[in-house]
């Protein structure tokens, strides 16, 4: 595990899925740290799909292949190929195992970056194939809640860069999605509340660049950490409808997302896919904002 500071933040990251595991200011970890009990995981990066592919098989090129939720990527180690004070880089290339998954060569980059009170995350997929590569990725971060309680309906409330009512769809059978869409209206400050209700429908995944920034509030409306990024989705999630005890929330930036319901065509022809040429480069960051 390796260790970034500047004077304001400290973190570390693991070279296995190159996640990062810690996030401090002033002593305070702010990323939730993993408890098995609700989700044993912190960070994990999402390639080369996001969310589920219907029944867990996809087509290509007239072969059928099989990948779990969220690809692999984070289950597997990652050189560290660059690191200075405050950045890190680590690196995935395709292997015979991966290619018994995704029929890709491809060389995947996750890079960490501290500026001030900002996480810069970067991410750089190749390529390194000879035919054009599909493919997603995405992030699944999990934040504490501020001044949690563990009896306490009410956790915080997110705040948006949007303040009009948004849309959304959620995971339905088999964690894929249907084409019904939802309405969510915010509050009369613009807010939405986080409750041991809000996740009735598991996962509110905002599409159609609706939003750039999400910003998890305290109960007493401080804010507390901001994502900010460019990615065309983002989902909301916490398991507090299953642990009501639940206390984190995760606030994901996404290049792609599950399928639909009973999907059955090709790899290629999936929603919000991203398209590389041979020898092209897809390059994207989003940032973690410390606010308090």
């Amino acid at each position: 595990m390796e260790k970034l500071s500047n004077s304001t933040l400290t973190i570390y990251v693991a070279t296995h899925g190159a996640e990062l595991q810690s996030i401090k200011k002033e002593g305070k970890e702010y990323l939730w740290q993993g408890d098995a009990r609700f989700w044993g995981r912190r960070s994990p990066v999402l390639f080369p799909c996001v969310g589920r592919v219907w029944n867990n098989v996809y087509r290509h090129n007239g072969k059928t292949y099989e990948i779990g939720q969220h690809g692999f990527a984070r289950d597997m180690d990652f050189e560290r190929v660059h690191q200075t004070e405050d950045e890190i880089t680590y690196r995935l290339e395709s292997t015979d195992e991966t290619l018994s998954k995704f029929p890709f060569r491809f060389e995947l980059e996750i890079g960490y970056q501290l500026q001030g009170n900002r996480i810069i995350v970067k991410w750089q997929v190749k390529n390194t194939g000879y035919e054009p590569m599909p493919f997603q990725i995405g992030a699944h971060p999990a934040f504490y809640f501020p001044s949690f309680q563990a009896e306490a309906f009410d956790k915080g409330f997110f705040s948006f860069d949007r303040t009009s009512e948004l849309e959304y769809i959620s995971p339905k059978e088999k964690g894929c999605s249907s084409p019904e869409r939802h309405r969510l209206t915010l509050n009369e400050e613009g807010l939405m509340p986080i409750n041991l209700q809000t996740f009735h429908c598991d996962t509110y995944i905002f599409d159609n660049h609706q939003l750039s920034k999400v910003t998890l509030l305290s109960v007493e409306k401080q804010p507390i950490v901001s994502l900010e990024f460019n990615a065309p989705l983002v989902a909301l999630w916490s398991p507090t409808m299953a642990h009501p005890d639940c206390p984190f929330v995760c606030i994901e930036p996404w290049y792609g997302r599950c399928d639909a319901v009973g999907y059955t065509g090709e790899w290629k022809d999936r929603e919000w896919m991203q398209q590389l040429a041979p020898g092209e480069l897809f390059n994207a960051t989003y940032s973690i904002l410390i606010e308090n």
